[in-house]
């Protein structure tokens, strides 16, 4: 299976998707033209990724913004995350979030309170 790199941009986050490592991890802002668009092929990935996970995936999401399109987006990303974790319960999600950034706190907090995928809250040091 193929890992996914994705450069950042302007408007798109850094992503590295590793099939090999098991290792997700999108950075940046997320204020894409048409988030479906980029998010698609995450959300597929992770469909085939499902079907023969690693013993452990650890999920690292360090987002700066991101848009009301790409929150969705990234519901839909978790959400193939806590199937597959139901599957092999060895999914981790670390939100990162700014010290000073409440509402990247609260996104974290409100994205934890909706699915069952143990999350860590980690405070990053500007």
């Amino acid at each position: 299976m193929e890992s996914i790199k994705i450069e950042k941009t302007r408007k798109t986050p850094d992503v590295i998707f590793n099939a090999e490592t098991g290792v997700i991890q999108i950075e940046g802002k997320s204020i894409p033209e048409n988030s479906i668009e980029f998010y698609k092929p995450l959300v597929d990935w992770l469909d085939e990724y499902g079907k023969n996970p690693k013993e452990k995936t650890e999920v690292n999401i360090k987002l700066e913004y991101f848009n009301t399109s790409s929150s969705k987006c990234i519901l839909d990303v978790f959400k193939k995350l806590e199937t597959i974790h139901k599957e092999n319960e060895n999914v981790i999600i670390n939100w990162h979030y700014e010290e000073d950034d409440e509402d990247m706190l609260e996104a974290g907090e409100d994205y934890q309170s909706i699915l069952k995928i143990p999350f860590n809250m980690i405070e990053m040091e500007e």
